[in-house]
């Protein structure tokens, strides 16, 4: 499967912005973003051109791709699916992505970042109503049980993880039993329990052209 395998601490300078994608060294004083706030590359420290309306779209589609990990096709996808459902269509993309089976075991706190969590998934080492899931993009529905395989509760990454989602807490539309390694999906994330810093109004601006 094709996934990003360069620096990512390069994407959150290129968007000007943290993307959260390296777990807790994003709330460190190691984060490249607050020691090196410019573009990456040999001109990033250059100066900055005003970007024109087509460069703020594309840069929102990117960010929003960037945070939960997505490839360019399957983006493309979700946003078809979005178009096609009732509502706003920047908001139904938003909770498409929020559903995937690798944001939902981030989200609970089973993995530090979404790219530890897509690891953890496609490594075997969760479970969805009790039947063993390994495809990331899954996506989960209201009152799916999602958890740790029970072999695979010793993981001291999954553990270390679990006691700081304890301690920050995790999302209303989600109840984690933190001892147990499992969570319960309640409900689909409206837009504002979705903390994402993106104007998706942008994205779909982009794809109207």
């Amino acid at each position: 499967m094709a996934r990003y395998t360069e620096a990512v601490c390069r994407l959150c300078r290129r968007e000007g912005g943290k993307l959260f994608l390296k777990g807790d060294k994003c709330f460190t004083e190691k984060c490249p973003v607050d020691r090196r706030a410019y573009a990456p590359g040999q001109h990033g420290q250059g100066r900055q051109r005003k970007a024109s309306e087509y460069g703020l779209q594309l840069r929102e589609k990117q960010k929003v791709r960037r945070i939960y990990g997505v490839l360019e096709r399957q983006f493309e996808n979700y946003y078809d699916e979005a178009v096609r459902r009732r509502g706003v269509t920047g908001e139904q993309l938003l909770k498409l992505l929020e559903m995937r089976l690798d944001n939902i075991a981030y989200r609970m706190g089973f993995a530090p970042s979404r790219a530890a969590a897509r690891q953890l998934v496609m490594h075997g080492h969760v479970t969805v109503n009790g039947h063993k899931v390994d495809i990331p993009s899954f996506s989960v529905k209201p009152g799916d049980v999602v958890a740790i395989k029970e072999s695979s509760r010793g993981m001291v990454m999954v553990k270390s993880s679990l006691e700081a989602a304890a301690s920050r807490g995790t999302a209303k539309w989600l109840e984690v039993d933190f001892e147990q390694q499992s969570g319960k999906v309640l409900a689909v994330p409206e837009r504002d329990q979705i903390d994402v810093p993106v104007q998706e109004h942008l994205i779909v601006e982009f794809y109207s052209r």
